[in-house]
């Protein structure tokens, strides 16, 4: 196995400006300690392709209820490889728990963002069985596989990255 990458957690600073965007009312003392128990995107055995990513704070999502989550993660990677995410297939199975743009590609240049590269899940609980989900934080709800990739032979590509999410667009 080729070792590509390594995980971070984004600084605290980041991390918290992010949360209380997204949670207001959670307050920055609650945002601190859910930052300093953040957990490392990692595998459950040997055998697994996919990191689990493990969310900040307990949850509950009633059918067709979306959130956006910020993971409070970062990953540098070797050019020539990308992170693809997607919700953990349990949930996926059970409560067509899924990722807004269906799948997350992470570059290898995001990391070196403004932003610190930090990963964000928009996530909807789309069920069409009326079932609510609930998390537990630190409860793995998305995952993470690395893949190599190419380019064409005459990609003349210069331009640089410098955020996230419609960042690239031209």
């Amino acid at each position: 196995m080729e070792r590509i990458a390594k995980f971070f957690k984004v600084s605290e600073k980041r991390f918290l400006e992010d949360y209380l965007t997204h949670f207001p009312e959670e307050g920055e003392e609650r945002a601190r300690e859910i930052y300093a128990s953040l957990i490392l995107p990692r595998r459950a055995t040997s055998g697994s392709a996919g990191y689990d990513f493990f969310i900040p704070k307990s949850l509950t999502l009633a059918p067709h209820e979306t959130v956006m989550i910020p993971t409070g993660m970062s990953v540098r990677m070797s050019e020539g490889w990308v992170l693809f995410l997607y919700p953990r297939s349990g949930l996926g199975f059970k409560y067509r728990f899924q990722l807004n743009n269906t799948v997350g590609v992470i570059d290898s240049d995001y990391f070196y963002s403004d932003n610190e590269g930090h990963i964000f899940a928009r996530m909807t609980n789309d069920s069409n069985e009326g079932k609510t989900l609930c998390l537990e934080a630190g409860t793995a709800f998305m995952q993470g596989v690395f893949v190599p990739y190419g380019i064409t032979e005459d990609d003349t590509c210069a331009a640089v990255r410098n955020g996230g999410l419609g960042s690239t667009s031209l």
